[in-house]
């Protein structure tokens, strides 16, 4: 298997913070299940993973559905998963992994380094967000962090991520002088929803509308309160208290 696993690139050690050690023995492995949608990445990454004494791949899957499935049967540490595959995404399908493995961990490795997904994966419950871009010998070591209980993110994505919260907050303060765009009671209620972490689908069974209502609300919410994305309307509605408006 390549040095590292996107072609044309090679992956350098001390990318993600760890520490070398791969601390204190355990008494059980770390038990794995790999989802990605090519087969000969999920094959690579179990003979990658097999030389690790303390790391057991238990099962792998193609897509978030069978994910889904599987991690409900075999109950993993670690979910290894891409973020793009057909029929159900990882991002989509991190949501319901909690749901029926509730202790189940989620690293995300994928060529995606799009802010929208990194941000959306957090809020889906992913606790790393690595690219392929790196070595091989690095997934061990991301796996053994993660199962300790700290978070992984690929350093050119958590520059991003610091980056937009930076921004973030700097358009909020810049708007603390402004009266706080009155919200109707609907959006309101949208608003709190999403502040929880459910999606469209989600919101849309909670008030019983369609799907495409709360995608209308989502936006003139957004419009109100010149924001671009869920997660600067929930931080700037949390700052400027509206979500306490009744």
């Amino acid at each position: 298997m390549p040095e590292s696993f996107e072609r044309g690139t090679t992956g350098e050690r001390g990318q993600i913070p760890y520490e070398e050690s791969a601390g204190p023995a355990r008494a059980e492995p770390i038990r794995v299940l790999v989802v990605d949608d090519h087969a000969l990445f999920r094959r690579g990454l179990e003979i990658v993973l097999a030389q690790e004494e303390d790391i057991q791949v238990i099962g792998e899957a193609g897509d978030g559905a069978e994910a889904v499935d599987k991690a409900a049967d075999l109950l993993p540490d670690i979910v290894l998963m891409d973020v793009r595959m057909p029929r159900r995404g990882g991002i989509e399908a991190c949501t319901s992994i909690k749901e029926v493995a509730p202790s189940a961990k989620i690293i995300m490795l994928t060529i995606s380094d799009e802010e929208a997904d990194l941000y959306e994966a957090i809020k889906a419950g992913a606790t790393g967000y690595l690219l392929k871009e790196i070595s091989t010998d690095e997934v061990a070591t991301a796996i053994r962090a993660v199962a300790d209980g700290q978070s992984q993110i690929s350093p050119s994505m958590a520059s991003k991520l610091l980056t937009e919260f930076k921004s973030m907050i700097q358009r909020t303060d810049e708007r603390r002088l402004l009266p706080a765009p009155k919200l109707t009671d609907r959006e309101l209620e949208v608003l709190k929803l999403v502040a929880t972490g459910l999606n469209n689908r989600d919101i849309a069974k909670e008030l019983f509308i369609s799907e495409n209502t709360v995608k209308n609300h989502v936006r003139n919410i957004l419009e109100k309160l010149q924001l671009h994305s869920r997660m600067e309307a929930v931080v700037y509605a949390m700052r400027e208290k509206i979500l306490e408006i009744r």
